[in-house]
């Protein structure tokens, strides 16, 4: 007998050790045929329906439904199975059971399970979802402003994010949700408010390792995410520098625009960047990545300064941060059918890319110098963020190794399939905003990275430091989305000056990045460059090599040996020539010849 014949063989009078088993057998079963799965699903819906909600005879008792929704959920995550669930009256009927078994909650949390992997699957739910009939978007508003446990805030989060993962079908929501305020929520009564109370109130879970707690920050953080993208792009929102050309909706760049009802999130946001616990050997890990990607899209400007930097005075520079020993910290297994299927991902990666994007073809732009602070804040982000790019750099790309060696990549496949790229470029690019939005920021980063005592007698591409490890990174092949990303952090950190950049890491660094920018030549040395001439002991700065200069030592040769090696480099510019790697125009024997300089 399969499964679909035995559920609708029971009956009301069934014995209920039957029924038991009966859903069991269901929960634990192979996938079964599309047409038997269909009919299945409906039929516990309804069941469920009748006995939860209309209080009328079913197969199912209120004590069935916990049992009942598990077999569902089994069921509901192929594809065929979803398509049930996505209609308007099945889902309607999960919103409501999530509502009336509030008080069984294991029961309510399979309900939203089942909700969750339906817009999952299936996109048109999420529209549904929020429609009038159903307005499931504002009940799980509700839901996760009451949520007492992570699993109830991850299950809240997980549907609000899916449903905002695309600004055509949701925008009304979103604005919706940002605008209305809500006596009974705390602060100001926005969703935002529910969300910094949430994220602060994970931060103490995760330090105690409450089951789900990463999980539920992690997708609190999605939502957080879609709502700072989208909202300023659908709320008239301020431009935030004079540079930036209005364009269309659909192409504006994150963080390009801000809408002031959104200022409220930046606080527990670094709250939650300063105190989260550190995952070892690699710190950037989700929950992090995910406060970093949220970060990004928040300006970094005057009025903001004391939450971003803390108390820190303009022109003062501490020394530089000493990266502290990461907490290792395991994630908790969620226990729900859904958390290790995939979720959107493009959206946000295409954010990410097209906002490094903005910071490259802006990288001339110059902000003024945010004035000084008296407000008491926490920590500094930006030695924060410097300690981060120090402690990952140093796990990926150890000692001196090359950053294309395959070794690297092997590591980060380690981590999970993925790239330097993906995990590096948000924080070099949160680095960057941190230096074109706020000069003290700018001087006290660079001042870390290239203190007036830096050894520069040896090599500086070549130095097992943060320093060595940026300069490599310029010169990679297999990175060149972090090694954009780099330079443009390099770029911003020398004051957006070509002289500048040259003069401090020296031009045979960063003649790759310049010549992408237009410089196509070593630029001239100047004092208003602020790049230093000397070492701090006063030692001329070779200004190709960015290393002391050492005095030329002239080379004595015969006559015959310095015939033998123009000999030797007529060849090589031929043989250059011949190959097409050298154009006929900038051979200089040919020159030369052509001039009449040489008999």
């Amino acid at each position: 007998m399969s499964v679909l014949q035995a559920y609708s063989s029971l009956s009301s009078s069934s014995p209920r050790a039957t029924i038991s088993h009966t859903l069991q057998l269901i929960s634990g079963a192979p996938p079964i045929d599309p047409p038997s799965c269909k009919a299945l699903i409906q039929l516990i819906i309804d069941d469920l329906q009748a006995v939860i909600i209309d209080g009328s005879p079913s197969r199912l008792i209120r004590d069935d439904a916990l049992s009942a929704l598990s077999a569902v959920k089994g069921l509901g995550k192929i594809p065929h199975g979803a398509q049930v669930l996505a209609s308007v009256p099945n889902l309607k009927c999960l919103m409501m059971l999530a509502i009336k078994l509030e008080t069984a909650p294991d029961a309510s949390n399979e309900a939203l399970k089942c909700v969750a992997n339906t817009l999952l699957l299936s996109e048109p739910a999420r529209t549904r979802l929020l429609s009038q009939e159903i307005d499931g978007g504002n009940i799980c508003v509700d839901l996760l402003q009451k949520s007492a446990t992570p699993e109830n805030t991850f299950l809240s989060s997980r549907i609000l994010f899916l449903c905002t993962a695309s600004p055509q079908q949701s925008a009304s929501f979103i604005e919706s949700i940002v605008e209305t305020k809500h006596t009974h929520f705390p602060g100001n009564g926005t969703i935002l408010d529910v969300i910094a109370f949430k994220l602060d109130d994970l931060i103490a879970s995760m330090k105690v390792g409450t089951k789900m707690s990463r999980d539920a920050m992690t997708d609190l953080l999605k939502l957080t995410f879609n709502l700072l993208v989208h909202y300023p792009k659908l709320a008239p929102s301020e431009l935030q520098s004079p540079g930036i050309v209005c364009s269309p909706v659909d192409q504006k760049v994150m963080g390009d625009f801000w809408n002031s009802r959104l200022d409220g999130i930046l606080p527990p946001l670094v709250r939650a960047f300063q105190t989260i616990p550190l995952s070892s050997p690699n710190p950037l890990t989700s929950p992090l990545t995910h406060i970093i990607h949220s970060l990004i899209t928040i300006p970094v400007d005057a009025s903001s300064r004391a939450v971003w930097f803390g108390g820190t005075c303009p022109h003062s520079h501490s020394t530089t941060p000493q990266p502290s020993p990461p907490e290792s910290t395991t994630s908790s297994p969620t226990g729900s059918a859904h958390d290790n299927q995939s979720t959107p991902k493009e959206p946000k990666a295409r954010h990410i890319e097209r906002a490094i994007s903005s910071v490259i073809s802006a990288g001339r732009r110059s902000f003024c110098c945010s004035p000084r602070s008296d407000s008491p804040s926490a920590a500094d982000c930006a030695s924060r963020a410097y300690e981060l790019l120090d402690m990952t750099l140093a796990h990926f790309l150890p000692g001196d190794i090359d950053p294309d060696d395959s070794a690297v990549r092997d590591l980060c496949k380690i981590d999970g399939d993925t790239s330097l790229d993906e995990i590096l470029c948000p924080l070099v690019l949160l680095i960057t905003r941190f230096c074109l939005g706020d000069d003290d920021a700018k001087t006290r980063i660079r001042q870390w990275l290239v203190p007036e005592n830096l050894d520069r007698t040896h090599p500086l591409e070549k130095r097992a430091d943060l320093l060595g490890r940026c300069l490599r990174l310029l010169a990679s092949v297999y990175h060149s989305r972090l090694k954009d990303a780099m330079g443009e952090m390099l770029y911003a950190m020398c004051d957006s000056n070509a002289s500048s950049l040259a003069g401090y890491f020296g031009y045979g660094n960063v003649a790759g990045f310049l010549y992408h920018k237009g410089v196509v030549s070593a630029p001239p040395v100047s004092a208003a460059s602020g790049a230093p001439p000397t070492t701090a002991s006063g030692l001329p700065i070779n200004p190709i090599t960015g290393t002391v200069e050492h005095p030329s030592e002239t080379v004595d040769m015969t006559d015959e040996e310095k015939e033998h090696e123009a000999e030797k480099l007529f060849v090589l510019f031929d043989r250059l020539e011949k190959t097409g790697a050298l154009p006929p125009s900038q051979n200089p024997y040919r020159k030369a010849f052509q001039e009449g300089k040489m008999g």
